[in-house]
């Protein structure tokens, strides 16, 4: 089994599931957001499952920074959006072949390495 984890270093929910994987012995290979923003198709199959607006992060600094309180953008100008603001997106994004979960799931993490 293998899982991928998006997220930043700086994202202490990121930390937990790199941990969590590594205390289970999971290999997991992290995209650092930071360095390499995810690309717009793997946004888009976590887009399709969870849709547009759960993979933005609204309490994050660069959210308010951008000024997008007030906002009314379609989906597709978020997903343009967090392309090209990977800061913007609520992590850890996770994939384990095509199983996806966004943000902090370790009851969902521990369901897939029971049933591999």
């Amino acid at each position: 089994m293998e899982v991928q984890i998006f997220g930043t270093r700086k994202c202490a929910d990121t930390r937990k599931a790199q941990r969590f994987f590594s205390e289970r012995r999971v290999r997991a290979h992290f995209v650092n957001l930071s360095e390499r923003p995810a690309s717009r198709g793997e946004l888009m199959r976590f887009a399709q499952r969870f849709g547009v607006s759960t993979l933005v992060d609204v309490e994050s600094p660069r959210y308010t920074d951008l000024g997008l309180r007030a906002a009314r953008l379609s989906d597709e100008r978020w997903l343009a959006l967090l392309v090209d603001e990977p800061l913007l997106l609520r992590t850890p994004l996770v994939r384990c072949q095509q199983r996806l979960t966004v943000g902090l799931a370790e009851s969902e993490w521990a369901s897939w390495i029971s049933g591999s």
